[in-house]
């Protein structure tokens, strides 16, 4: 029996019983987090923020790290059970900050949901000369899950899930040149790069936190509309990938097709509370069950959705997982020694 998903070995569905239209309310449907403590990077707004209301709806306390505090207390107001805190992942030292803050509460953390990010932006660098997407949609969860691990690791029974994307099939990660200091930027190779990553800090997270009793996912939302993530986004792009037509417009059979919301955050609950997942983890996931990988069998093609699913395989790949590891690290000039 395969016990780690090194090469998608367990990239087989579960049949969970749910699909693409599934909502979060559908996925945690019977399940009691009274008790529990959750912490949701970008927990308020978009699918962050459904997932934050779907959590302490259930009984979960949640702390919501957000960059823009006063757009926080606005779209939060009248959520019971929810703490906002500030983080920003381009300044390393909010997020150590953060970390600091939790752990001095003494609280075990059953719940990491590494949901912020940002997509197809211009270059744009932090204080260290990193690239923004790679910095905001990884190293800063990598960083933030390392400094709460020994909250993960109280719990005795956590989960830490990356909100990754589709968006991985753009660009396997690129270890010679990650911050585009050699090579001309292009934004949707910064973005696949930077999602890859995420599926790959999943798959060797989970395989060396499983003894400590703390399980990873990464997972595709699914193509959603009515999310800000795309504010940035040159209207060119969707153009090119066939979303929208020649004016701008996003393309009324290609909306029929988006998720809304409440869609888009279901497979983030699922993988947070499905009890199929209690012995199986670094998974990437879709549509609330367990993703089949990729072997190029498919088309994919952006403006039809139904098309868009299934993982790479560079993206599960051992040797990978592990040389990135060590890269982030050296980046972020700590250890995020498993003990």
């Amino acid at each position: 029996m395969k016990t780690n998903n090194y090469q998608g070995a367990l990239q087989n569905p579960l049949q969970s019983g749910f699909n693409a239209k599934s909502t979060a309310a559908d996925v945690i449907k019977g399940i009691d987090l009274t008790g529990k403590i959750a912490i949701v990077t970008g927990g308020h707004t978009g699918i962050g923020l459904e997932t934050t209301k779907t959590l302490a709806n259930a009984g979960a306390t949640v702390i919501v790290a957000a960059r823009d505090i006063a757009k926080a207390q606005k779209n939060l107001d009248g959520i019971a059970n929810v703490e906002l805190e500030a983080l920003d992942f381009m300044n390393p030292d909010s997020i150590d900050w953060f970390a600091a803050k939790f752990l001095s509460s003494g609280r075990p953390l059953h719940l990491l949901i590494n949901n912020a990010g940002i997509m197809w932006v211009p270059l744009r660098r932090d204080e260290r000369g990193y690239e923004s997407q790679l910095v905001t949609n990884y190293l800063g969860q990598f960083q933030l899950t390392a400094k709460l691990f020994p909250a993960l690791k109280k719990a005795n029974g956590a989960r830490v899930i990356n909100v990754s994307s589709f968006g991985h099939q753009m660009a396997p990660f690129n270890f010679d040149d990650p911050n585009f200091l050699h090579r001309e930027y292009h934004t949707l190779q910064g973005y696949g790069q930077s999602k890859t990553a995420c599926n790959l800090f999943a798959l060797e997270l989970d395989n060396r936190a499983k003894d400590f009793n703390v399980r990873a996912y990464s997972l595709h939302p699914g193509s959603v509309l009515g999310t800000d993530l795309g504010r940035d986004e040159p209207i060119e792009l969707f153009k090119q990938i066939g979303t929208h037509d020649q004016d701008g417009n996003l393309k009324p059979e290609v909306a029929a097709l988006l998720k809304n919301v409440p869609q888009g955050a279901a497979t983030t609950v699922w993988c947070a509370v499905s009890p199929l997942l209690n012995n199986i983890g670094g998974v990437y996931c879709e549509d609330a069950d367990i993703a089949r990988l990729d072997l190029g069998e498919v088309e994919h093609k952006f403006d039809d959705p139904s098309t868009v699913f299934g993982v790479q395989p560079y993206s599960v790949d051992q040797d990978n997982a592990k040389r990135l590891w060590d890269l982030s690290e050296r980046l972020l000039g700590m250890s995020f020694d498993v003990i």
